[in-house]
């Protein structure tokens, strides 16, 4: 997830997380303030009733003509009910049914003289009034419609707003933070835009003390020094192997002429050829460091070109030969690889015939017979190149550094090398977007297969 998405995301949950808390607290407050003003209104219908008792004459006939008279103070579905200080009813307003009450009501009411029970439905208020010198018990119950009503339209409204609010603040979280953080992507695309061979771009820096600037020139400034020692080694590496390419060619053109003599005794022919070797070998490896510096994973792909592999593998077997003449190939393509098939792949060429001067040496070098088996398998989204030969096996310990730089096996015992080669070879293959991996599928026998991928 982006920076940009995690900004906003975490904006939206903790605005939403706040803004239903404080919903939440206005709900639960109008809640108690609507328990709170219903309670007031009970109140003042009890002191209404009462003040009623207090001046009526003949409290029984007067009752209903009052109530009737009245009835805009009423509550809704009210009902009133009167007990003498015997807890006697003498009044009901009820008419159409048979009227019952809680005694425990009237006897909570003898301890506390009032009582309000708001968890009931309908809502009772309860109360112990002293009138004219006698003892009455007022039940007055009623449904709190308008305000649930209030509540339940204010509850919904709550809920609109917060369903609104949290997409908007998602929205808006996300807009803003992705102008706020424009600068920071326009950053990170010039940096991804600098390579091995770019490092003098220069990141744009704006004229201003924030972050992202800050972080800009600290880049600038770590880009300059990262092309200083970058040139100072390439230059080195260059020069170095430009440098020994001339005494190589003229040591390896010498050693040729020496052998081509016939005054030599067997050991000493035999030292030449074994020199000459050696010098082909470091030659190789010249090139190969040489080639290597002038491109880097970036940019190579900008010179590819099609190139049949058939012909990278016959080119790199006939170099090979000229220093080990014993060595011979067995060329096949494998029947599962159709007739329409190119044997192309992109890449660039004097890079693909290391590799395979590289797994040729080795055939050359470790195997018995001095013979490698190549196989050719084309399918539609690969090239696969396997390269067998028989001779001592690499342990399972040693398999998985194989292809690190200076490894070299316990079969490479007595046998001169550098260590380098398939080290170079798996580089250049990455830089080709493929892969190269050893196995060994029966005894005595090696297997390094190249997997290209169209």
């Amino acid at each position: 997830m982006s920076l940009k998405r995690k900004i906003a995301l975490t904006l939206s949950i903790w605005f939403s997380l706040l803004f239903g808390i404080v919903l939440i607290i206005i709900y639960v407050s109008f809640n108690d303030f609507r328990k709170e003003e219903f309670k007031e209104r009970f109140v003042r219908r009890l002191d209404f009733t009462t003040n009623f008792i207090s001046k009526s004459k003949n409290f029984e006939e007067e009752a209903p003509i009052f109530f009737n008279e009245n009835s805009d103070n009423v509550l809704l579905n009210e009902t009133i009910l009167i007990f003498n200080a015997k807890k006697e009813l003498i009044y009901s307003t009820i008419k159409d049914r048979k009227v019952t009450w809680d005694n425990e009501l009237l006897k909570e009411v003898d301890n506390k003289k009032a009582v309000h029970k708001q968890d009931t439905f309908p809502e009772v208020y309860a109360a112990l009034k002293n009138i004219n010198g006698e003892n009455y018990y007022i039940i007055t119950s009623a449904f709190d419609t308008n305000g649930q009503s209030k509540l339940d339209y204010l509850k919904y409204l709550l809920i609109t707003a917060f369903i609104t609010c949290t997409l908007l603040i998602g929205f808006f979280s996300y807009y803003f933070m992705g102008k706020f953080l424009r600068p920071l992507e326009d950053l990170n695309k010039e940096i991804s835009e600098v390579t091995a061979h770019k490092l003098t771009t220069q990141i744009q820096v704006e004229q201003s003390n924030d972050e992202i600037s800050i972080l800009a020139k600290s880049f600038n400034t770590m880009i300059v020094r990262l092309n200083d020692v970058f040139q100072s080694q390439k230059d080195f590496t260059a020069s170095a192997s430009h440098e020994i390419r001339t005494p190589i060619t003229r040591m390896a053109f010498q050693l040729e002429n020496l052998i081509k003599l016939e005054q030599h005794s067997p050991e000493t022919l035999s030292a030449l050829k074994q020199m000459l070797k050696d010098v082909y070998q470091l030659s190789d490896l010249t090139n190969s460091l040489l080639l290597l510096t002038k491109f880097d994973k970036e940019n190579i792909q900008t010179i590819y070109e099609e190139v049949r592999i058939d012909e990278v593998i016959f080119e790199s077997f006939e170099r090979v030969q000229k220093s080990f003449p014993n060595l011979t190939m067995d060329f096949l393509i494998s029947e599962n690889t159709s007739d329409q098939s190119f044997l192309t792949i992109k890449g660039v060429q004097p890079l693909l015939n290391i590799v395979f001067i590289n797994l040729f040496k080795n055939a050359a070098v470790y195997s018995d017979d001095s013979e490698a088996k190549v196989l050719i398998t084309e399918t539609e989204s690969q090239l696969i190149v396997d390269v067998v030969s028989a001779g001592s096996t690499i342990s399972l310990e040693e398999q998985p550094k194989l292809f690190d730089a200076f490894m070299r096996g316990h079969n490479s015992q007595n046998i001169t090398g550098s260590g380098l080669g398939l080290r170079i070879a798996k580089r250049i293959l990455e830089y080709h977007n493929a892969k190269i991996k050893y196995n060994s599928p029966e005894e005595h026998t090696n297997k390094f297969t190249v997997t290209f991928n169209k």
